[in-house]
């Protein structure tokens, strides 16, 4: 007779952590590969202006 038991639950914690981490490679490398547009801020030039005129008013 053997003292070996099958226990198939162990593993269920580590596959889980596995597939969440692929999911997140992939979600990441989704939008770090993606051919969007990048996002620009336009006009920063007049919020410094407006900045340093309401410093000097003071």
């Amino acid at each position: 007779m053997s003292d070996q038991s099958n226990s198939s639950g162990g593993n269920t914690g580590i596959a889980f952590i596995v597939g969440a981490l692929v999911v997140v490679v992939a979600i990441l490398a989704y939008f770090m590969l993606a051919g969007g547009d990048a996002v620009s801020v336009e006009g920063p030039d007049t919020v410094l202006e407006d900045a340093a005129e309401a410093v000097s008013d003071n």
